[in-house]
């Protein structure tokens, strides 16, 4: 009766854990033998979390969490500190974790973007912003200041709203681009949805700020609608 009391109160053993694997397989290990290219997405989440649950190994759960977004680190990169909780084995410092290092990414990005400061066509602009506007769930609205050679002043936030929209105020935009004696403007604002085509509002408020840039002698030299994977632009189309 012992002996049973025993068996039945002990811990669950996991039928798969890391510490038992071959050395060069643990995702540690394995960075430093084969070097970080050689880990798999869930494997380098799985360094990230550190340990898995009684049933699931820290690569088992990386799984889990990139099955949810299809493989795609850019839907990952989306998720809330909420969002990762619900899946197993992951408590808010896990989360917390997984969240830095995807902005240390985004980040990296952005610090490549700095360098090329020069805005020569809308590519250019699209490229620059991207770090900022890459991944959010909501609309936000920036603009980017230009001296005369259409070098970058400064980049800056105007407003941030919801899903489907965000207000975009020109007496704050002029002023911003007075403050600094910028010679000219670009507009941009994100669509979550991924829907490059502009809105009745966004032609109208591209025409209201064209029509102020002129009389200020200050330009507004393009108006980008930009998602994640593609982008419009009011100049290329010949709107503005």
């Amino acid at each position: 009766m012992k002996d049973t009391e025993a068996t039945a109160t002990a811990p669950y053993q996991p039928l798969l854990n890391i510490k038992t694997w071959a050395e060069e397989d643990r995702p540690r290990e394995k960075l430093l033998l084969k070097g970080r290219a050689a880990l798999s997405d869930a494997e380098l989440i799985a360094i990230l979390i550190g340990s898995g649950t009684t049933r699931l190994t820290a690569v088992d759960v990386g799984k889990i969490i990139l099955a949810a977004v299809g493989n795609d680190l850019n839907e990952l990169a989306r998720l809330t500190v909420k969002d990762l909780t619900k899946h197993p084995g992951i408590g808010e410092a896990k989360a917390i974790s997984i969240v830095s290092a995807l902005e240390l990414g985004r980040r990296r990005k952005e610090t490549a973007a700095a360098a090329k400061t020069r805005i020569t066509c809308s590519t250019d602009i699209y490229t620059y912003i991207k770090p900022q506007l890459l991944d959010l769930p909501h609309e936000e609205f920036w603009i980017i200041l230009l001296n005369r050679a259409n070098v970058v002043m400064k980049k800056e936030s105007i407003s941030a709203g919801g899903v489907a929209g965000t207000v975009a105020d020109p007496k704050l935009i002029f002023k911003k681009a007075l403050e600094y004696l910028a010679s000219s403007v670009i507009l941009v604002h994100n669509h979550p949805s991924g829907n490059t085509k502009p809105s009745a509002a966004d032609i109208a408020l591209t025409k209201k700020m064209k029509e102020a840039g002129q009389f200020l002698d200050l330009p507004v030299l393009d108006h980008i609608i930009f998602t994640d994977n593609d982008y419009y632009s009011f100049a290329d189309e010949g709107i503005l």
